[in-house]
């Protein structure tokens, strides 16, 4: 298959391994962060090519992970009026809240859905006029343009018994906030997925304001080891720059029809992300024109952030700042599995723990 085949070539992928044990002079700490790079990482065996002095860490990338616990608290409380349905991406209604989670509300009678889309919901609302449809619009700026275009056609149509719950944030500015926490890294592997509409040039600022390697990279195996490979000749050269590895699919500008869409709809705020508090124009929100549309301001939910860390006993929060590795949680599993996840680090196939635990538990 195109694209897919020819970027699994072992012969390829051998020859990367053999290129980068010979370049890798000195230690390195690279972080991904994009939840599909880091099942992909796990899913492939990254690491078991690369020499020891690669350290591969997991950062924020992952979008049910990073929801805040003050987000599923509202949730699950609008979950419980009885004219409304709640519709949302599968892995998030597993996610633990403060008390509960949206799967137990479900359990319990709620009307909790699972949809593929933002423009799903809105379906539903048009076949549905006597309930209020909520679309829980979680996600970096990948999965925001789909929410933006399906509130477009919402005013447009005058489907009012549509609303989005947003939590949708962008990743420059929790990558910037990874490096101020004082992180020991020597450059990322950029989202590619959100790269593809963002374009490179959003995160240049990385390696021009920290001196740190960014490559924007593909999910295959020969993709993340070519990645890795140029990351390595920038530090040995102390060249830093922002490369694109994912040349099939990422340019300079990214998506300008994607970034109307969501300039249309949001506007940057301050947000919430499990593990690394309130991060600054992280968020966005919905812009006043569509306010109509916001479920937060039309049920006048409660929108006090409830503490976006863990209880203390999970580490998922430390893993989300790369500070730690899933394994090295005592409850990781043992008490913590993707059957019984106690952090939202093990929900989501896109998780850290979640990865570790199917790829790489014994090893």
């Amino acid at each position: 298959m195109k694209y897919i085949d020819e970027y699994r070539t072992e012969r390829l992928i051998r020859t990367l391994a053999r290129k980068i044990k010979e370049e890798a002079s000195q230690e390195y700490v690279f972080m991904e962060v994009c939840g599909g790079h880091t099942a992909a990482i796990h899913r492939f065996g990254i690491p078991s090519l690369l020499p020891g002095n690669i350290n591969l860490l997991s950062g924020p990338g992952c979008p049910v992970c990073v929801t805040p616990l003050g987000f599923i608290d509202r949730a699950v409380a609008l979950a419980m009026h009885e004219d409304v349905i709640i519709t949302t991406f599968g892995d998030l209604i597993r996610v633990p809240g403060s008390v509960s989670s949206l799967e137990k509300e479900k359990v319990r009678g709620a009307d909790v859905r699972i949809v593929f889309s933002a423009l799903d919901a809105l379906t539903l609302a048009a076949n549905n006029k006597d309930k209020k449809i909520v679309f829980l619009g979680i996600g970096f700026e990948t999965t925001a343009p789909g929410t933006a275009a399906a509130l477009i056609k919402a005013k447009e149509s005058g489907t009012d018994n549509f609303m989005v719950m947003c939590a949708h944030k962008i990743m420059p500015p929790a990558m910037e906030a990874i490096i101020s926490d004082g992180t020991l890294i020597n450059g990322f592997i950029c989202p590619g997925h959100v790269a593809t509409i963002t374009g490179s040039n959003a995160f240049r600022f990385i390696s021009e304001k920290y001196n740190l390697a960014c490559v924007i990279s593909g999910f295959e195996p020969a993709d993340i080891m070519l990645a890795v490979y140029m990351l390595v000749q920038q530090i040995n050269n102390r060249q830093f720059k922002t490369e694109i590895q994912y040349s099939r699919a990422v340019t300079d500008e990214g998506n300008l029809k994607a970034q109307r869409l969501m300039n249309e709809v949001f506007e940057l705020s301050d947000a919430g992300w499990r593990g690394l508090g309130t991060i600054k124009s992280s968020g966005l929100k919905i812009r006043e024109k569509y306010v109509m549309f916001d479920a937060e301001n039309v049920f006048q939910i409660n929108t006090e952030e409830t503490d976006t860390s863990e209880d203390g006993t999970c580490l998922c929060g430390e893993v989300l700042r790369g500070r730690k590795k899933p394994p090295e949680c005592r409850l990781f599993a043992k008490a913590c599995t993707p059957e019984n996840p106690l952090g939202a680090c093990m929900v989501s196939g896109e998780g850290a723990c979640n990865a570790f635990y199917k790829y790489k538990r014994n090893g």
